[in-house]
C-alpha cells in the first residue's frame, strides 16, 4: 500500500503571552506564503499581548483598569472583549468574572479568543489545514501534514511528561484550564478565594474563546462545575478532580 504523501508545511514556536505558542501549517503552499502567514499570526498574538497583558503597566487593559483610558477611547478589540466578558458574567451566574481578583483580568477569555481570531484569519487566507496551540488552548482545522486528523494531547495534571487523554478531529476548539502550573489561581468569585475541587477542565466546542471561558468558569465553580458542564449545550468536556477522578463526555472525540 502506498504511504500517504506528506505535505511540507511549516512549524513555528514562539513565547508569547507568557506561554509557548506553536503553529503548524499543513497546506501545500509556497514556503514564502507559509512564512508570511506565520508572521502575521504571531504578529497578531504579540499585539494582543501588548494590549491585554496584566503585567505590563502600559498595556491598554492596565490603563483602562486604572481609569486612565475611558471606554469610549479604548480600542475596538478591548471594547469587544469587555462586552463579551460582561455577557459571560451574566450567562454563568457571575462565576466568570473578569474582576474576580479585584482588578481587571480578562485572561480567561482573551487567550482563547485571540487564537480563534488567528485561526479564522488563517482559514480566510487559504490555510485550511492548521493547528494553533496557545499554551493548551488549541484550535485545529483540516488535516495534519500526513493527511490524518489532528491529534490533541490533554496534559496529565500531575505528570507534565504524560497525557491523560488524546483527542482527534478536523475542526475542534479545545481549551483547558488547570491548576497544575500556577497553583489554585482561579478565584471563586462567590467566596473571594481560590477555587478547589477540580484539578483540570477541558472544554471542546466550536469557538475557542467561549471554550476557554467555560473551562475557567467550571474551575471557579469547583465541584459544582461538573454538573454545570453536563448541562452545557453544544460543548463536550473532560475533568480531572482534585481527588484524581477522570470524568468526560461520552461523545468526546477520543483518538483511536
Amino acid at each position: 500500500m502506498t504511504a500517504p504523501r506528506v505535505r511540507p508545511g511549516l512549524r513555528r514556536v514562539e513565547h508569547v503571552m507568557g506561554t509557548a505558542i506553536s503553529l503548524d501549517l499543513a497546506d501545500d503552499l509556497p514556503v514564502a506564503t507559509l512564512h508570511e502567514l506565520a508572521e502575521e499570526t504571531f504578529g497578531w498574538l504579540r499585539e494582543v499581548d501588548a494590549r491585554f497583558s496584566t503585567y505590563r503597566e502600559d498595556s491598554e487593559v492596565c490603563r483602562f483598569d486604572r481609569g486612565e483610558l475611558p471606554f469610549s477611547e479604548a480600542s475596538a478589540d478591548l471594547r469587544a472583549v469587555l462586552e463579551r466578558c460582561a455577557d459571560l458574567w451574566g450567562a454563568t451566574d457571575g462565576f466568570f468574572d473578569a474582576y474576580a481578583t479585584g482588578r481587571l483580568d480578562p485572561s480567561g477569555y482573551v487567550k482563547g479568543w485571540s487564537a480563534q481570531v488567528a485561526s479564522d484569519r488563517l482559514l480566510a487566507a487559504g490555510a485550511a489545514n492548521h493547528c494553533l496551540n496557545a499554551g493548551g488552548d488549541v484550535r485545529v482545522r483540516g488535516h495534519s501534514a500526513s493527511g490524518q486528523p489532528w491529534r490533541i494531547g490533554i496534559r496529565h495534571p500531575w505528570d507534565p511528561t504524560a497525557t491523560c487523554l488524546v483527542l482527534a478531529g478536523t475542526d475542534l476548539a479545545v481549551a483547558t484550564s488547570g491548576v497544575y502550573e500556577r497553583g489554585h489561581h482561579v478565584v471563586d468569585p462567590r467566596r473571594g478565594a481560590p477555587a478547589r475541587g477540580l484539578r483540570a477542565v477541558t472544554v471542546v466546542g466550536a469557538d475557542l474563546g467561549l471554550a476557554d471561558a467555560y473551562a475557567t468558569t467550571a474551575v471557579a465553580m469547583g465541584s459544582a462545575g461538573i454538573g454545570w458542564l453536563d448541562r452545557l449545550p453544544d460543548h463536550l468536556h473532560a475533568i480531572v478532580t482534585d481527588d484524581a477522578r477522570l470524568l468526560h463526555s461520552t461523545r468526546l472525540p477520543l483518538a483511536d
